[in-house]
């Protein structure tokens, strides 16, 4: 038996009503997905941290995740686990015409253009339904998961906007747009200030998100990845907060809540001003 087979009848017996593991059988497609979300910041925490070995046992948990939205579609006679397999084959196959057919594109632009061609024409195959079951009007932003993290989700959102002309010409405009969101964001904290009610609240936090987003827009009109470029930043942060408490402790001073805000802003500056953490 190979080592998949072995896989899907593990994963057969642990959802048998009979005889199988009662918290496998009661669990459904939406209850084991913040189990997925999981495994996938594992397996991209691993590669972070250039750990081969739990790389392959993170891979391991992430695939189990796989079988197992397999299984119950199996159960409901959905699909099973080849069938996604196979899916998954064609697809790869029909994205790639420049390797499994006779295409052949001059540039690497080039060769985007076609693959973002290909996604466009199996989302339009993919069109929603209305309440009625009747084919409904698609939209450029279909295909764009409502789960992803909401910085990746931003990145994309304005990416595919983007396709059809509705963007910044570069990034200076998306800067004077950012600077904008600053200002009314301003304005609406100095109203919260006043009042501090659930309506100036609600309204700062909408304004909060355009700068977000805003900001989103600035650093993908400058190459960059938001996702990343806040992982970096949490990254640093965290670093320098180590050591900070590093610090504090040399010196005798353990319990960071009983120091001033000046004297933690000084150990916070001293820390910055280190050379080797740049």
């Amino acid at each position: 038996m190979h080592a998949i087979d072995t896989l899907l009848d593990i994963m057969s017996r642990l959802r048998d009503p009979e005889s199988g593991c009662p918290w496998d059988i009661k669990q459904s497609y939406s209850s084991i997905v913040p189990y997925t979300l999981e495994e996938a910041y594992e397996v991209a925490d691993a590669i972070a941290q250039g750990d081969m070995q739990e790389l392959r046992a993170e891979l391991g948990d992430l695939l189990f995740q796989v079988v197992f939205y397999s299984q119950i579609a199996r159960e409901e006679g959905h699909f099973d686990f080849n069938d996604v397999i196979e899916g998954i084959n064609a697809k790869m196959i029909r994205r790639h015409p420049h390797v499994f057919a006779d295409a052949e594109f001059e540039s690497d632009e080039a060769l985007h253009e076609a693959w973002e061609q290909t996604k466009a024409v199996e989302r339009a195959g993919r069109k929603n339904m209305d309440k009625d079951g009747a084919e409904g009007q698609g939209s450029q932003l279909d295909g764009i998961a409502r789960a992803l993290p909401a910085l990746i989700r931003a990145h994309k959102l304005q990416k595919r906007a983007s396709r059809v002309g509705f963007d910044w010409s570069d990034v200076t405009g998306a800067w004077d747009k950012l600077k904008e969101e600053v200002q009314e964001v301003e304005a609406e904290l100095e109203s919260f200030a006043d009042s501090q009610g659930q309506a100036q609240q609600q309204q700062l936090q909408e304004e909060l998100g355009d700068l977000l987003f805003s900001m989103v827009n600035v650093l993908r009109l400058s190459g960059m990845d938001a996702e990343q470029t806040l992982l970096k930043a949490n990254d640093k942060f965290e670093r320098r907060f180590r050591a900070m408490e590093a610090n504090l402790y040399q010196s005798g001073k353990a319990d960071l809540d009983q120091l001033s805000a000046k004297e933690l802003d000084e150990a916070w500056e001293k820390v910055k001003t280190n050379k080797s953490d740049k």
